[in-house]
């Protein structure tokens, strides 16, 4: 076939559809958001910088990416939305020329203690498959191979209507599911220490249990010795074994106890539902001591804590079972699966072994795919999160990243930009929200929000490139080639925590002295055994916060909506005595969760409505507009505010107001300076805690424990979120604590806190089984001047040396 030519020396016009490539945002208002209006390049690389709080995740993430799902989500039916979440239309005046959106963020990943690496990502799905058509020998469907499926059957009668009439068959079934019947698929089980539930010399009607809310004159204690099911003046000692096993184990069974209908179950039954069905962390204190006690969480003796059922372990190829598999380090199961060929099943081998390959390339490949996903770090879960988006296909999609260098040792930073180089070389849009200058600099268009925090936030600094921004006279601009230096002088240890023969996870018999009254760094590349030191072997060695320990974490912090700062930090209760001892009423008053509510809104600030198959629509509740205080209670002033205007002051604001003239309260101001002190001037009292950060909240739980006793602070990677220019002021607190006579332990990947260290406590060489060692101990100097080990070398390339 003749292919036509132009015979025109012009070359064609461009297409119309050729000329969409720009996002356009006009006139954005989310958050702290001043009218800002960028234009971002589309199938480039571009990254969002700024001081934490500016407004780069308003702009990103509430903005732009929000609207494209909230598109997305509206070319389904009514119907399958009302099973998504609701997203009301970002405030903004235009948004020209999305894409798709796929949002790729640090939240960790569902902490349900079936969810694994391996079940997240699917790889286990194949593997089942996998073993379903090769193993031997042969037990079953892919089914029979998943721990989250019991095997159950069932047979009897089935009546069959048809034309001719009815007929009566027998019928069989069963189902071969590879779950554990002894720990039902969850690898654990419980011990109670009954010793530790109840006194078995006392009766019932004398109260023997020694559960919390479980008195005699309780309504447990009256259930128990009301029952008619034992002689309630008979010490349990003497319980017949029926009476025992009824005391701890009865199915539930409908009773009367003074004329009320209840329902009676057995202790343990009960205890598993009320309290073990809970999160240990959001447990009350008083309970969570009893759980301690009582209760014993050990691998399953069955199967060995592997899940899985006899059988599905005795099915295997070339001598590996899935459990063996599942156990493996990824990086060692990628090499077994690629030394597998069997054409049969050729294209699934492929599929796995790509898979397999992206855990190993994205710094994952010290995983095992049995790791509980709720244990993957911030960093990990947004790296696993990545694993599905690396072999797509898919193009002009719009790839949004919040901080995916989080967790990650300066040698690993190189990969992580070649991945998202990768994903923008495909032909996508990447937007990235960063503080690192090492993926600012790979980036092909910057923009830098500012110039400060909150409402001093906001607005668009500078947008261009990076050299750009390196001449420019932003915060960002001036602090991009900042460097800390080495201290001249370290201080001198005043004693040393030792550890000895550590064997958590990959540790290989650990032997380490870790010095007090300095500032210690422990880093490593990442799976290097950083945390298994510090949390799982330091903490239980030394007895944990009973021997002065305050570990704080990035972990969520409990609480709903309605949680925020004031609450949180305990800063509302001398806030809302000043207001009472100011207009003398109570101080329950100017509580939004107590008698100051607004009767409409119950103290929320918004009404709920529920439109069955349609989205949950929220509005702003007229009453109180928003403020969520009645209008008699916002009479009620402090100097010259109200307590809804005091609860809408930033940290920074709200110290100012606390700290002199009418409204001066101690108490308060000292809560707000130490708030301050972390580098959260800028958010705002009454903020919900849900909407702040992983690094907001571990400066948050810093500043909350700062007032605590402990000698010895435990923090992990504080740096997390933090602008360059705020690295200084972090390094300053923990200067400060040291001077104050506190012994600080920071696990930390940011060559400036590792270059301020008195100590370095270096893990590795690798990650996974090739780490779990102690490759350096140290000064700072020394390791730059040896550069014997990964850290060394990159951190002498930072100082300069």
């Amino acid at each position: 076939m003749n292919r036509a030519t132009s015979t025109g020396t012009q070359s064609p016009a461009p297409h119309v559809a050729d000329s969409h490539d720009l996002i356009r945002v006009h006139g954005a208002r989310e958050n702290n958001l001043k009218d800002v209006s960028v234009e971002l390049p589309k199938r480039r690389l571009t990254v969002f910088t700024g001081v934490s709080g500016s407004g780069k995740s308003s702009l990103v993430f509430a903005t732009i990416a929000a609207e494209s799902q909230r598109m997305i989500n509206e070319t389904y039916s009514a119907f399958l939305q009302g099973f998504m979440p609701n997203q009301s239309r970002p405030d903004v005046d235009v948004l020209d020329g999305l894409t798709t959106a796929i949002i790729v963020d640090q939240e960790r990943m569902g902490a349900n203690s079936r969810s694994t690496v391996g079940t997240a990502t699917d790889a286990n799905a194949l593997l089942r498959i996998l073993f379903s058509r090769l193993g031997k020998p042969h037990i079953g469907s892919p089914q029979a191979f998943s721990f989250n499926v019991a095997s159950i059957s069932g047979k009897g009668a089935v009546t069959i209507e048809t034309k001719a009439g009815k007929s009566v068959e027998r019928r069989s079934f069963s189902i071969t599911g590879g779950m554990c019947p002894n720990c039902e698929g969850t690898g654990r089980v419980t011990d109670f220490d009954l010793t530790a539930m109840y006194d078995d010399s006392k009766s019932l009607s004398e109260g023997p249990f020694t559960v919390p809310g479980y008195s005699a004159d309780g309504w447990y204690g009256r259930i128990y010795s009301g029952c008619g099911f034992f002689d309630p003046d008979k010490p349990i000692r003497e319980f017949t074994e029926r009476e025992l096993h009824d005391l701890l184990y009865k199915e539930p069974t409908k009773i009367k106890v003074d004329g009320i209908n209840l329902t009676y179950e057995g202790l343990i039954p009960k205890l598993q539902k009320s309290m073990l069905s809970k999160d240990r962390e959001a447990m009350q204190p008083h309970i969570r001591a009893f759980v301690d006690r009582a209760v014993t969480f050990t691998a399953c003796p069955e199967c060995g804590g592997t899940r899985l059922s006899e059988a599905a372990r005795s099915s295997k190829i070339k001598g590996i079972s899935i459990a063996d598999a599942c156990a493996m380090q990824i990086s060692d199961l990628a090499k077994w699966v690629g030394g597998l060929d069997e054409p049969s099943v050729a294209p699934l081998l492929g599929t796995l072994r790509h898979t397999l390959d992206s855990f190993v390339e994205i710094g994952l490949g010290y995983l095992s795919l049995d790791r509980p996903a709720g244990t993957l770090s911030g960093g990990e879960a947004q790296r696993t999160k990545m694993i599905r988006h690396l072999g797509s296909s898919l193009t002009d999609v719009t790839y949004v990243f919040d901080e995916p260098t989080i967790g990650l040792h300066p040698h690993d930073i190189q990969r992580m930009n070649n991945l998202l180089l990768r994903l923008r070389d495909k032909g996508n849009t990447v937007l990235v929200v960063e503080h690192k200058p090492e993926t600012i600099a790979i980036a092909d268009h910057v923009v830098d929000l500012g110039p400060g925090a909150g409402t001093a936030g906001g607005t668009v600094c500078f947008e261009g490139t990076v050299e750009g921004l390196r001449g420019s006279d932003t915060i960002t601009g001036r602090h991009l080639d900042d460097r800390a230096a080495l201290k001249e002088s370290v201080r001198k240890p005043t004693g040393a925590l030792e550890i000895r023969g550590a064997r958590a996870n990959n540790l290989r018999h650990v032997d380490v002295d870790i010095p007090l009254g300095v500032l210690t760094v422990v880093t490593g590349v990442a799976g290097s055994g950083k945390s298994s030191l510090v949390h799982g072997s330091l903490i239980q060695q030394s007895g944990g916060a009973e021997a002065g320990v305050v570990s704080i974490d990035q972990g969520a912090i409990k609480g709903s909506r309605r949680s925020n700062p004031a609450t949180y930090t305990g800063l509302l209760d001398p806030i809302r005595k000043a207001f009472a001892k100011g207009n003398g009423v109570k101080p329950a008053l100017f509580s939004s969760n107590s008698e100051g509510a607004c009767p409409t809104c119950n103290g929320a600030g918004v009404i709920y409505t529920e439109l069955g198959v349609m989205a949950t629509v929220a509005t702003t509740c007229e009453e109180c507009e928003g403020k969520r205080f009645q209008a008699s209670v916002l009479e009620y002033r402090l100097g010259g505010r109200d307590i809804s205007e005091v609860l809408a002051m930033s940290v920074t604001e709200a110290e100012e107001f606390f700290g002199t003239g009418e409204a001066r309260t101690p108490a308060a101001h000292k809560i707000l300076d130490r708030l301050a002190d972390v580098g959260l001037g800028y958010i705002t009292l009454g903020q919900p805690l849900t909407t702040l950060s992983g690094g907001e909240r571990q400066r948050l739980k810093l500043a909350t424990h700062m007032s605590e006793k402990g000698g010895t602070y435990i923090l992990d990677e504080p740096t997390t979120g933090l602008h360059l220019a705020d690295v200084e002021q972090l390094l300053g607190l923990l200067d400060r604590l040291v001077d104050s006579g506190k012994s600080v332990i920071v696990i930390e990947h940011h060559q400036a806190v590792m270059a301020h260290a008195d100590w370095i406590i270096d893990l590795g060489p690798g990650a996974g089984h090739d780490g779990g060692r102690v490759v350096f101990e140290g000064t700072p100097a020394e390791l730059v001047t040896a550069r014997s080990t990964l850290t060394g070398e990159h951190l002498a390339e930072y100082v300069g040396k």
